[in-house]
């Protein structure tokens, strides 16, 4: 083995459980903790046990929560995004008409001027 490349390796690291137990072990890293052993698993145990260390289910919930608000936000903006394209289209339109009633109205002056003027 190469000098200098490799971590240090601790023959007695030691791993600690949630529950106290204390396991000898080798590793690159002298001490760490678990949530788990085989002394407090509950395959191993046979007992019943809903693990929910740093509130998991409550920061799962959260999450949640946050998504759901995030979500609305983005539907919100969608709708008000559809609305203001909506105003312009309808904007574009109106003044479409506009234009085009006025070409009408100088047609319609030109037709009055070119037509002979009827006799009673």
């Amino acid at each position: 083995m190469k000098n200098g490349i490799h971590p240090t390796y601790y023959k007695d690291a030691t791993i600690t459980c949630s529950c106290g137990n204390v396991i000898k072990v080798g590793s690159t890293i002298q001490a760490y903790g678990t949530e788990l052993c085989s002394k407090c698993h509950p395959f191993y145990t046979g007992k019943k046990k809903t693990v929910d260390t740093a509130g998991r289910i409550e920061k799962f919930k959260s999450m949640q929560k946050l998504a759901l608000v995030a979500k609305e936000k983005v539907k919100n903006k969608k709708e008000k995004r559809r609305g203001s394209i909506e105003e312009k289209i309808n904007q574009e339109l109106q003044k479409q008409a506009d234009v085009d009633r006025k070409k009408e109205e100088k047609l319609m002056s030109k037709i009055r001027k070119n037509r002979p003027q009827e006799e009673n």
